[in-house]
């Protein structure tokens, strides 16, 4: 069975970089079916893989078994030309936490290796679970206040109702906010997510070498897919470019009337 679901861009255009995304708590692969969707028609090879499975029993072994995953992924989008580069890791909520854990550690870099990550609704230290009460409205309210979004998890019978009060192991927590990592990173956090610590998140950004953070005004916990969406995928694409100008933005304002 596929592990993953491709969105590709228009045909007859360069392919850009490549892209996998990796969804959170209760997700499906088709959760980030618009969000892979506007990607692509940038002309980014877009992959969504399954959200890891984080044993607190064991969570090296959880992170072993995302590395191999991803590694299959990345390798199996190679053209007789090689793999699209660059290669950037989006991870959302615990997606994102195993993303950090795994990449900000000493791990040996691998020929599969991303260029940049995107690390979106990164769950706090002091939030772990969402405390919605059971109720799957509840839970919605976290997440997302856009009506489709709303619409599409709850018409989606993979979504896993109550994920969200699932506990997040501590190490791999405590893993993500002492990353040391010196890959380029995109921080995506809404300001009306109840999950997110705002000052861990500050000051993970301040650590690390190469990192950038961006608060989106009104999302909440599902930042890629709330109502801002749009704005969301093009701060995304922004990086995206940016990579590939090594770091330079494609565009500096130097005069602005708001």
């Amino acid at each position: 069975m596929t592990q993953y679901t491709d969105h590709h861009g228009p045909e007859g255009l360069l392919v850009r970089g490549t892209i996998l995304v990796v969804p959170g708590r209760g997700e499906t692969r088709a959760t980030y079916a618009r969000f892979g969707g506007r990607l692509a028609a940038d002309a980014y090879r877009v992959r969504v893989v399954d959200p890891p499975a984080l044993d607190a029993g064991d969570p090296a072994a959880s992170l072993t078994e995302l590395e191999a995953r991803l590694a299959e992924a990345v390798e199996d989008t190679a053209s007789p030309d090689g793999v699209a580069r660059p290669v950037v890791l989006v991870g959302a909520d615990s997606g994102a936490l195993a993303l950090a854990a795994l990449l900000g550690g000493a791990r040996t870099p691998a020929a599969w290796w991303p260029n940049a990550l995107v690390l979106a609704g990164l769950p706090g230290p002091s939030a772990r679970t969402a405390g919605a009460g059971g109720t799957w409205d509840a839970e919605l309210d976290v997440r997302t206040s856009c009506p489709t979004h709303r619409g599409r998890l709850s018409q989606d019978p993979g979504v896993r109702r109550g994920s969200l009060d699932d506990a997040l192991p501590d190490s791999l927590i405590g893993a993500a906010y002492d990353s040391e990592s010196p890959l380029p990173t995109l921080l995506l956090v809404g300001d009306s997510d109840p999950l997110a610590d705002d000052e861990a998140l500050a000051r993970l950004a301040k650590s690390l070498p190469l990192a950038r953070l961006s608060v989106v005004h009104g999302a909440h916990h599902d930042v890629l897919n709330d109502l801002q969406h749009r704005s969301v995928a093009a701060e995304v694409v922004s990086f995206l470019e940016a990579l590939r100008g090594d770091l330079r933005p494609q565009v500096s304002v130097r005069s602005s009337a708001w």
